[in-house]
């Protein structure tokens, strides 16, 4: 309608990490209006001076400290905010939690928390985080996709607990392994470590650390 304000438009980046075993979700706690009080994802007005993914991309340096990990966009929405015209364009990233330094700040401070265990979320938030996780189940399927919640090198346990911490259910153990490694999506490396009491595990690797098509 002629004289109606424009839309805010804005990026959210739906940033996932194995921790503790378990597939978390980084969120900030609003020290603001609106939504005061309440966690959400991070996120921040896009003003147009740079691209959308760019925008992403510094928030989830400005986050995590973490460079070059896997980013995708997921949609674009419209009306998260009730207060205001509002257009968000979501992202979602995966990232090794060893290489992430959170933010240390008194406002906005941030926090992991469980994606089956979450807080009350401001802007519908709960919603986006649920398409992202169903977005990174499916990718499962049929990408390489889990490389960017893991080291360079890694042992099939570790990778088969990534995948089970984000399909939230046990696999067998051995049709996971049979099926990883006929993927061609991984190698080993010649390397082994000890893992406990455990004997010593070999160690694999990414075929590649981009994005890959089965």
């Amino acid at each position: 309608m002629p004289g109606s304000p424009a839309p805010v438009v804005a990026t959210i980046v739906v940033i996932f990490a194995i921790i503790d075993g378990a597939l978390q979700v980084l969120l900030v706690h609003r020290t603001a209006e609106p939504e005061h009080g309440l966690w959400a994802l991070p996120g921040g007005r896009w003003d147009g001076d740079t691209g959308l993914e760019q925008r992403a991309q510094e928030k989830l340096v400005d986050e995590t400290g973490a460079r070059d990990l896997y980013l995708e966009q997921l949609f674009t929405t419209s009306n998260l905010d009730a207060t205001q015209p509002s257009l968000a364009v979501a992202y979602f990233a995966l990232v090794d939690a060893r290489l992430v330094r959170l933010r240390t700040s008194v406002e906005w401070p941030p926090a992991w928390h469980r994606v089956d265990a979450l807080p009350p979320l401001a802007f519908r938030n709960n919603e986006v985080i649920a398409q992202a996780v169903e977005r990174v189940r499916a990718k499962l399927e049929y990408t390489n996709i889990a490389y960017g919640l893991l080291p360079e090198r890694f042992s099939l346990r570790e990778l088969q607990s990534a995948y089970e911490a984000i399909e939230g259910r046990p696999l067998d153990r051995r049709n996971f392994r049979k099926r990883m490694l006929s993927s061609g999506i991984i190698e080993p490396t010649g390397e082994v470590r000890r893992e406990g009491a455990h004997r010593p595990a070999l160690l694999y690797r990414f075929t590649s650390r981009e994005p890959v098509f089965l």
